[in-house]
């Protein structure tokens, strides 16, 4: 069997890499063909990226980023559709909700190649964010939808799609998180780097268009951040620095600003803060799977069901509601039962999907 796998930014790797694993494990019967798009150029992502994480090279990288949503789109379809037709797979596997997710799905079902979509089912309903109409669309072009959650079940009953081709799997970045969680308190030095204290200090995450990008929302974000009474740090991208400055806009002092990190310091960063503040879908769940309370900035998430169950407070851009939930989230703890996303078997269940 041939499996080509699409990807287009680290995390997408990070998520692939555990299902890469089950696949090897289920022999020299199957075959997978990593191919990397190139939408999301990271320097993280050098040789030392792939061997730390033993997570495998792509065979095939495109070398497309850098354009609107719909150049880089059309151009990945082009590109993807002359892989898929000289490589011939049996399934073409997505991952999320990147343009990168939607150009592999497009390409594949034009040449009739089965989809199987990881993260299936996610829905913010907010149609305004490109995210959205990336994972709608992906689903409604998919054979088997490979769902994180009893959330995104549901989503996919409201629209009407085929039972039999939804499969309540559990969320691979659950796999990902205890897998590299032990790498990363033996490999990681970003504590005493720092000087932290574990329980000590909180993560600020911030990336969006719509909060960095809008100096209203930008500076209530910071008001209400600055009530927090532990220190907070923030691996800042140089093109938030570039707003901040340009908005006139200065951080609090209880705010620390360093460079991006790599992963596993990352993960030693959530897993240690006492709270984090974010707007990334990812980091909300790296949060809950590290039993670290979180609090999203944003209006909606698509993991509605960690706000459902109280580990995850919504505050969007308001200073109130941030400082109030700032100042609540280090005396909440979160239950070490609840699992909402599996068992962090979801690799091994849906490569039992794949090659029964």
């Amino acid at each position: 069997m041939k499996i080509l796998t699409v990807v287009g930014a680290r995390p997408q790797f990070i998520k692939a890499a555990v299902l890469s694993r089950a696949l090897h494990a289920r022999g020299p019967e199957v075959a997978e063909l990593i191919v990397h798009t190139g939408q999301h150029y990271d320097a993280n992502m050098s040789e030392v990226f792939f061997e730390e994480l033993n997570i495998p090279r792509p065979d095939f990288h495109l070398g497309i980023g850098g354009g609107t949503h719909g150049q880089n789109t059309g151009r990945m379809l082009e590109k993807l559709e002359a892989v898929m037709s000289d490589q011939r797979p049996d399934v073409v596997m997505v991952y999320g909700d990147t343009d990168s997710t939607l150009a592999g799905a497009l390409a594949a079902s034009k040449l009739h190649i089965p989809i199987a979509h990881v993260e299936a089912g996610l829905r913010s309903f907010n149609r305004r964010m490109p995210e959205e109409v990336n994972r709608v669309l992906t689903d409604h072009l998919s054979e088997l939808l490979l769902v994180p959650s009893n959330a995104g079940v549901r989503n996919l009953e409201r629209e009407g799609i085929d039972r039999a081709k939804v499969h309540l799997v559990g969320d691979v970045m659950f796999d990902a998180a205890l897998h590299y969680a032990e790498i990363a308190e033996r490999r990681s030095r970003i504590l005493s780097q720092l000087e932290l204290e574990s329980g000590e200090f909180g993560l600020v995450t911030l990336h969006r268009q719509e909060n960095v990008d809008n100096a209203g929302r930008l500076a209530q974000i910071l008001d209400g951040l600055s009530k927090s009474a532990a220190p907070l740090i923030w691996p800042m991208h140089p093109r938030t620095a570039v707003r901040l400055e340009s908005f006139g806009l200065s951080l609090p002092e209880s705010i620390r600003a360093i460079d991006p990190v790599g992963y596993l310091d990352m993960v030693m960063l959530e897993k240690h803060a006492v709270m984090i503040a974010t707007d990334s879908g990812g980091v909300q769940k790296e949060a809950f799977f590290h039993r670290t309370p979180c609090i999203t900035l944003r209006d909606e998430t698509e993991w509605i069901e960690l706000v459902e169950a109280g580990v995850n407070q919504l505050v969007g851009a308001d200073a109130d509601a941030i400082a109030a939930a700032v100042a609540k989230a280090p005396t909440f703890k979160l239950s070490a039962g609840l699992a909402i996303y599996g068992s962090g078997d979801a690799g091994s269940r849906i490569a039992d999907i794949l090659v029964p």
